[in-house]
Protein backbone atom coordinates (compact mmCIF):
# COMPACT_ATOMS: atom_id res chain seq x y z
CA UNK A 1 0.00 0.00 0.00
CA UNK A 2 1.10 3.46 -0.72
CA UNK A 3 1.19 5.71 2.26
CA UNK A 4 -0.40 9.16 2.04
CA UNK A 5 2.20 11.86 1.82
CA UNK A 6 2.95 13.75 4.98
CA UNK A 7 1.11 17.05 5.27
CA UNK A 8 4.29 19.06 5.31
CA UNK A 9 5.77 17.22 2.28
CA UNK A 10 8.84 18.34 0.51
CA UNK A 11 7.38 21.73 -0.32
CA UNK A 12 7.25 22.64 3.35
CA UNK A 13 3.75 24.09 3.08
CA UNK A 14 1.54 24.04 6.11
CA UNK A 15 -2.05 22.93 5.84
CA UNK A 16 -4.70 25.60 5.46
CA UNK A 17 -6.34 26.56 8.73
CA UNK A 18 -9.57 24.80 9.45
CA UNK A 19 -12.99 26.56 9.52
CA UNK A 20 -12.94 26.70 13.32
CA UNK A 21 -9.58 28.46 13.43
CA UNK A 22 -10.68 30.98 10.77
CA UNK A 23 -13.81 31.80 12.76
CA UNK A 24 -11.72 32.33 15.86
CA UNK A 25 -9.40 34.69 14.03
CA UNK A 26 -12.39 36.63 12.69
CA UNK A 27 -13.84 36.95 16.16
CA UNK A 28 -10.51 38.17 17.44
CA UNK A 29 -10.37 40.84 14.74
CA UNK A 30 -13.90 42.13 15.20
CA UNK A 31 -13.41 43.99 18.51
CA UNK A 32 -10.39 45.77 17.10
CA UNK A 33 -12.26 46.78 13.93
CA UNK A 34 -15.31 47.88 15.94
CA UNK A 35 -13.16 49.88 18.32
CA UNK A 36 -11.39 51.69 15.50
CA UNK A 37 -14.77 52.46 13.90
CA UNK A 38 -16.07 54.06 17.09
CA UNK A 39 -12.85 56.06 17.44
CA UNK A 40 -13.18 57.37 13.89
CA UNK A 41 -16.86 58.21 14.50
CA UNK A 42 -15.98 60.08 17.70
CA UNK A 43 -13.22 62.06 16.01
CA UNK A 44 -15.50 63.08 13.15
CA UNK A 45 -18.49 64.07 15.27
CA UNK A 46 -16.70 65.53 18.30
CA UNK A 47 -16.23 69.06 16.85
CA UNK A 48 -19.90 69.28 15.89
CA UNK A 49 -21.13 67.88 19.21
CA UNK A 50 -18.85 70.15 21.24
CA UNK A 51 -19.87 73.22 19.25
CA UNK A 52 -23.55 72.29 19.50
CA UNK A 53 -23.30 71.73 23.23
CA UNK A 54 -21.34 74.89 24.02
CA UNK A 55 -23.01 77.35 21.68
CA UNK A 56 -26.56 76.02 21.94
CA UNK A 57 -27.41 73.95 24.99
CA UNK A 58 -25.00 75.58 27.39
CA UNK A 59 -26.09 78.98 26.07
CA UNK A 60 -29.76 78.08 26.59
CA UNK A 61 -29.09 76.94 30.14
CA UNK A 62 -27.07 80.09 30.87
CA UNK A 63 -29.84 82.25 29.43
CA UNK A 64 -32.36 80.53 31.70
CA UNK A 65 -30.17 81.34 34.72
CA UNK A 66 -29.98 84.95 33.57
CA UNK A 67 -33.78 85.11 33.31
CA UNK A 68 -33.97 84.25 37.02
CA UNK A 69 -31.30 86.79 38.01
CA UNK A 70 -30.82 90.54 38.14
CA UNK A 71 -28.31 90.74 35.28
CA UNK A 72 -27.96 94.37 34.26
CA UNK A 73 -24.82 95.30 32.38
CA UNK A 74 -23.38 91.83 32.86
CA UNK A 75 -24.00 88.34 31.55
CA UNK A 76 -23.03 86.79 34.89
CA UNK A 77 -25.95 85.92 37.20
CA UNK A 78 -25.44 88.24 40.15
CA UNK A 79 -28.57 88.45 42.31
CA UNK A 80 -31.27 85.78 42.30
CA UNK A 81 -34.70 87.30 41.71
CA UNK A 82 -36.72 84.24 40.75
CA UNK A 83 -39.73 85.03 38.56
CA UNK A 84 -39.54 88.80 39.05
CA UNK A 85 -38.24 89.32 35.51
CA UNK A 86 -41.18 87.40 34.09
CA UNK A 87 -43.67 89.41 36.18
CA UNK A 88 -42.07 92.70 35.16
CA UNK A 89 -42.08 91.67 31.52
CA UNK A 90 -45.73 90.61 31.44
CA UNK A 91 -46.76 93.77 33.28
CA UNK A 92 -44.98 95.97 30.71
CA UNK A 93 -47.52 97.53 28.35
CA UNK A 94 -44.93 97.82 25.58
CA UNK A 95 -44.21 94.09 25.62
CA UNK A 96 -47.90 93.19 25.72
CA UNK A 97 -48.44 95.57 22.82
CA UNK A 98 -45.71 93.85 20.83
CA UNK A 99 -47.40 90.49 21.46
CA UNK A 100 -50.70 91.89 20.21
CA UNK A 101 -49.06 93.31 17.09
CA UNK A 102 -47.29 90.06 16.24
CA UNK A 103 -50.53 88.12 16.71
CA UNK A 104 -52.34 90.45 14.31
CA UNK A 105 -49.44 90.28 11.88
CA UNK A 106 -49.44 86.47 12.07
CA UNK A 107 -53.21 86.25 11.62
CA UNK A 108 -52.88 88.23 8.36
CA UNK A 109 -49.58 87.17 6.84
CA UNK A 110 -49.95 83.41 7.35
CA UNK A 111 -53.17 82.87 5.34
CA UNK A 112 -52.12 85.39 2.67
CA UNK A 113 -48.73 83.73 2.17
CA UNK A 114 -50.32 80.28 2.22
CA UNK A 115 -52.91 81.20 -0.41
CA UNK A 116 -50.40 83.04 -2.63
CA UNK A 117 -47.91 80.15 -2.49
CA UNK A 118 -50.55 77.53 -3.21
CA UNK A 119 -52.09 79.53 -6.06
CA UNK A 120 -48.71 80.18 -7.65
CA UNK A 121 -47.78 76.49 -7.33
CA UNK A 122 -51.03 75.46 -9.04
CA UNK A 123 -50.35 77.87 -11.92
CA UNK A 124 -46.72 76.78 -12.38
CA UNK A 125 -47.73 73.11 -12.13
CA UNK A 126 -50.07 73.51 -15.11
CA UNK A 127 -47.28 74.88 -17.30
CA UNK A 128 -45.59 72.21 -19.40
CA UNK A 129 -42.71 74.19 -20.85
CA UNK A 130 -40.45 76.46 -18.85
CA UNK A 131 -41.57 75.12 -15.46
CA UNK A 132 -37.99 74.82 -14.21
CA UNK A 133 -37.22 78.39 -15.26
CA UNK A 134 -40.29 79.78 -13.48
CA UNK A 135 -39.55 77.73 -10.38
CA UNK A 136 -36.03 79.16 -10.26
CA UNK A 137 -37.22 82.72 -10.85
CA UNK A 138 -39.74 82.57 -8.02
CA UNK A 139 -37.28 80.84 -5.70
CA UNK A 140 -34.47 83.38 -6.11
CA UNK A 141 -35.92 85.88 -3.56
CA UNK A 142 -35.76 83.18 -0.89
CA UNK A 143 -31.96 83.32 -1.15
CA UNK A 144 -31.88 87.08 -0.53
CA UNK A 145 -30.98 88.26 2.95
CA UNK A 146 -33.81 89.84 4.93
CA UNK A 147 -31.51 92.73 5.80
CA UNK A 148 -30.60 93.39 2.16
CA UNK A 149 -34.24 93.13 1.07
CA UNK A 150 -35.33 95.47 3.87
CA UNK A 151 -32.80 98.09 2.82
CA UNK A 152 -33.88 97.71 -0.81
CA UNK A 153 -37.53 98.27 0.13
CA UNK A 154 -36.62 101.19 2.39
CA UNK A 155 -34.19 103.04 0.14
CA UNK A 156 -35.52 102.28 -3.35
CA UNK A 157 -39.09 101.07 -3.50
CA UNK A 158 -40.78 102.89 -0.60
CA UNK A 159 -38.33 105.67 0.26
CA UNK A 160 -41.04 108.35 0.28
CA UNK A 161 -39.32 110.49 -2.35
CA UNK A 162 -41.09 111.52 -5.56
CA UNK A 163 -38.45 109.58 -7.49
CA UNK A 164 -39.08 106.41 -5.48
CA UNK A 165 -40.39 103.42 -7.38
CA UNK A 166 -43.68 103.16 -5.46
CA UNK A 167 -44.37 106.90 -5.74
CA UNK A 168 -43.43 106.90 -9.41
CA UNK A 169 -45.92 104.10 -10.11
CA UNK A 170 -48.53 105.91 -8.02
CA UNK A 171 -47.90 109.12 -9.95
CA UNK A 172 -48.96 107.37 -13.15
CA UNK A 173 -52.42 107.02 -11.59
CA UNK A 174 -52.57 110.56 -10.20
CA UNK A 175 -51.36 109.83 -6.65
CA UNK A 176 -49.27 112.31 -4.68
CA UNK A 177 -45.92 111.21 -3.22
CA UNK A 178 -46.46 109.31 0.05
CA UNK A 179 -43.98 108.83 2.94
CA UNK A 180 -44.82 105.16 3.27
CA UNK A 181 -42.91 104.30 6.44
CA UNK A 182 -43.82 107.53 8.26
CA UNK A 183 -47.55 107.50 7.50
CA UNK A 184 -49.40 106.08 10.51
CA UNK A 185 -52.95 107.22 9.67
CA UNK A 186 -53.75 105.18 7.69
CA UNK A 187 -50.89 102.78 8.58
CA UNK A 188 -49.30 102.55 5.15
CA UNK A 189 -46.15 101.02 6.60
CA UNK A 190 -48.01 97.71 6.72
CA UNK A 191 -47.99 97.69 2.90
CA UNK A 192 -44.19 97.84 3.00
CA UNK A 193 -43.93 95.07 5.59
CA UNK A 194 -46.42 92.74 3.92
CA UNK A 195 -45.09 93.12 0.39
CA UNK A 196 -41.52 92.57 1.61
CA UNK A 197 -42.36 89.36 3.43
CA UNK A 198 -44.47 88.04 0.58
CA UNK A 199 -41.66 88.67 -1.90
CA UNK A 200 -39.20 86.81 0.30
CA UNK A 201 -41.33 83.82 1.28
CA UNK A 202 -43.87 83.00 -1.44
CA UNK A 203 -41.33 81.40 -3.78
CA UNK A 204 -39.95 79.07 -1.11
CA UNK A 205 -43.34 77.73 -0.05
CA UNK A 206 -44.41 77.54 -3.70
CA UNK A 207 -41.60 75.02 -4.27
CA UNK A 208 -42.84 72.95 -1.31
CA UNK A 209 -46.34 72.89 -2.75
CA UNK A 210 -44.95 72.02 -6.18
CA UNK A 211 -43.19 69.01 -4.70
CA UNK A 212 -46.48 67.91 -3.14
CA UNK A 213 -48.39 68.42 -6.39
CA UNK A 214 -45.89 66.39 -8.39
CA UNK A 215 -46.28 63.46 -5.97
CA UNK A 216 -50.03 63.16 -6.60
CA UNK A 217 -50.73 60.21 -8.93
CA UNK A 218 -52.16 61.28 -12.28
CA UNK A 219 -54.48 58.28 -12.24
CA UNK A 220 -56.59 60.00 -9.58
CA UNK A 221 -57.25 62.96 -11.85
CA UNK A 222 -57.98 60.69 -14.79
CA UNK A 223 -60.49 58.68 -12.79
CA UNK A 224 -62.14 61.84 -11.49
CA UNK A 225 -62.32 63.25 -15.03
CA UNK A 226 -64.18 60.14 -16.15
CA UNK A 227 -66.73 60.84 -13.41
CA UNK A 228 -67.16 64.38 -14.70
CA UNK A 229 -65.20 66.21 -11.98
CA UNK A 230 -63.47 69.39 -13.17
CA UNK A 231 -62.06 72.66 -11.84
CA UNK A 232 -62.87 73.39 -8.22
CA UNK A 233 -64.21 69.90 -7.59
CA UNK A 234 -60.83 68.42 -8.48
CA UNK A 235 -59.12 70.94 -6.23
CA UNK A 236 -61.49 70.27 -3.33
CA UNK A 237 -61.81 66.49 -3.64
CA UNK A 238 -58.34 65.42 -4.80
CA UNK A 239 -55.69 68.13 -4.72
CA UNK A 240 -56.24 69.55 -1.24
CA UNK A 241 -56.70 66.16 0.51
CA UNK A 242 -53.53 64.85 -1.14
CA UNK A 243 -51.68 68.03 -0.12
CA UNK A 244 -52.73 67.74 3.51
CA UNK A 245 -49.28 66.81 4.83
CA UNK A 246 -47.57 69.55 2.84
CA UNK A 247 -50.19 72.12 3.86
CA UNK A 248 -49.80 71.35 7.55
CA UNK A 249 -46.01 71.60 7.33
CA UNK A 250 -46.21 74.90 5.44
CA UNK A 251 -48.64 76.33 8.00
CA UNK A 252 -46.33 75.34 10.85
CA UNK A 253 -43.32 76.94 9.18
CA UNK A 254 -45.32 80.10 8.44
CA UNK A 255 -46.47 80.43 12.06
CA UNK A 256 -42.95 80.03 13.42
CA UNK A 257 -41.47 82.45 10.88
CA UNK A 258 -44.15 85.06 11.65
CA UNK A 259 -43.53 84.95 15.41
CA UNK A 260 -39.78 85.23 14.81
CA UNK A 261 -40.11 88.35 12.64
CA UNK A 262 -37.25 90.72 13.38
CA UNK A 263 -35.03 91.76 10.47
CA UNK A 264 -37.54 93.66 8.36
CA UNK A 265 -39.15 95.41 11.35
CA UNK A 266 -35.79 96.44 12.76
CA UNK A 267 -34.15 97.58 9.53
CA UNK A 268 -37.17 99.38 8.08
CA UNK A 269 -37.74 101.50 11.18
CA UNK A 270 -34.14 101.82 12.39
CA UNK A 271 -33.13 105.47 12.15
CA UNK A 272 -29.49 105.35 13.16
CA UNK A 273 -28.58 106.44 16.68
CA UNK A 274 -32.20 106.63 17.82
CA UNK A 275 -32.69 102.95 17.03
CA UNK A 276 -36.29 101.75 16.77
CA UNK A 277 -37.65 103.53 19.82
CA UNK A 278 -40.00 105.69 17.73
CA UNK A 279 -41.14 102.85 15.44
CA UNK A 280 -44.92 102.68 14.96
CA UNK A 281 -44.84 98.91 15.32
CA UNK A 282 -42.38 96.48 16.87
CA UNK A 283 -42.31 92.74 17.30
CA UNK A 284 -41.40 90.94 20.54
CA UNK A 285 -37.93 90.20 19.19
CA UNK A 286 -37.33 93.89 18.43
CA UNK A 287 -38.51 94.76 21.93
CA UNK A 288 -36.20 92.15 23.46
CA UNK A 289 -33.28 93.30 21.33
CA UNK A 290 -33.73 96.88 22.52
CA UNK A 291 -34.06 95.66 26.12
CA UNK A 292 -31.01 93.42 26.10
CA UNK A 293 -28.67 95.33 23.77
CA UNK A 294 -29.96 98.86 24.35
CA UNK A 295 -30.77 98.91 28.06
CA UNK A 296 -28.36 96.01 28.73
CA UNK A 297 -30.92 94.29 30.94
CA UNK A 298 -29.95 90.75 30.03
CA UNK A 299 -32.09 89.18 32.72
CA UNK A 300 -35.27 90.77 31.42
CA UNK A 301 -34.27 90.05 27.82
CA UNK A 302 -33.65 86.38 28.60
CA UNK A 303 -37.00 86.10 30.33
CA UNK A 304 -38.68 87.55 27.26
CA UNK A 305 -36.91 85.02 25.03
CA UNK A 306 -38.36 82.14 27.05
CA UNK A 307 -41.83 83.71 27.06
CA UNK A 308 -41.70 84.02 23.27
CA UNK A 309 -40.42 80.45 22.96
CA UNK A 310 -43.29 79.20 25.10
CA UNK A 311 -45.74 81.13 22.92
CA UNK A 312 -44.32 79.62 19.71
CA UNK A 313 -44.37 76.11 21.16
CA UNK A 314 -47.93 76.59 22.41
CA UNK A 315 -49.22 77.85 19.07
CA UNK A 316 -47.41 75.02 17.26
CA UNK A 317 -48.92 72.39 19.55
CA UNK A 318 -52.40 73.87 19.16
CA UNK A 319 -52.03 73.89 15.40
CA UNK A 320 -50.77 70.31 15.45
CA UNK A 321 -53.72 69.34 17.60
CA UNK A 322 -56.27 70.77 15.17
CA UNK A 323 -54.53 69.64 11.98
CA UNK A 324 -53.47 66.23 13.27
CA UNK A 325 -49.80 66.80 12.50
CA UNK A 326 -47.75 63.74 13.43
CA UNK A 327 -50.82 61.59 13.97
CA UNK A 328 -50.63 58.16 12.39
CA UNK A 329 -53.20 57.49 9.72
CA UNK A 330 -55.26 54.37 9.44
Amino acid sequence: MLCAPHSTGRSGRRPAPSGRSRAGAARAGRPRAGRSGWIAFALLTAPMLIGLGVFKYVAIGWSFLLSLSDARGTIAPSRWVGLDNYRALLSDAAFRGSLTQILLFTAFIVPVTFAASLGLALLVHRIRRGRAVLRTVFLIPAAVSYVAASLLWKMCLFNGLPAGIANTLGGWFGMDPVPWLQTTSPPLYWIVLVTLRLWLQVGFYMVLFLAGLQSIPKELYEAAALDGATGLRLLRRITMPMLRGTSVAVLMLLFIAAFQAFDEFYNLFNSGLSGTGAAPVQTPLVYLYNTAMGSQDYGLGSAGAFVLTALIVGVTLIQGRFTGFGRSEG
